[in-house]
């Protein structure tokens, strides 16, 4: 099932828009493209460990990742959480039929299963390319 959501990425005084599509499909790995920064690429076992912790699962089959747009470079670990909604939508573990109304950011905290606040300002966007943003403040 293909899943759509969005994050985002400061550039310089510029914002960018990230649209995460995941799907999952036969096999038995995980691919992240989309020119992902090492942070990035280590969230996979942030994710793992998280929905480990919170009673969720990694599905036991092929998770493809395109982060969009493929010439911007994603760094950091705030990909975290729209990462881990897209695979637990994406698997049917989670109902989220407006995922791809929002801009989501946060990183999980892989040793305790916890989120982390995230944040981006993308303030200064036209007003027709502005999604409400979702972050967690604490947990």
């Amino acid at each position: 099932m293909l899943i759509k959501t969005f994050g985002g990425a400061v550039y310089g005084v510029n914002a960018a828009i990230i649209t995460i599509e995941v799907n999952i499909i036969q096999g038995a790995s995980f691919y992240l493209v989309g020119l992902p920064d090492n942070a990035v690429k280590e969230s996979q076992f942030r994710i793992e460990s998280t929905f480990k912790s919170n009673n969720f699962r990694m599905p036991g089959r092929r998770v493809i990742v395109n982060m969009a747009p493929a010439d911007l470079k994603k760094e950091g670990s705030a990909y975290d959480l729209p990462l881990a909604i897209g695979i637990l939508a994406a698997s049917g573990q989670i109902l989220c039929p407006d995922l791809d109304k929002y801009l989501i950011m946060g990183n999980c905290r892989s040793t305790v299963g916890q989120t982390h606040q995230g944040s981006i300002a993308y303030r200064d966007r036209s007003p027709e390319e502005r999604l409400p943003g979702f972050h967690p403040s604490r947990s």
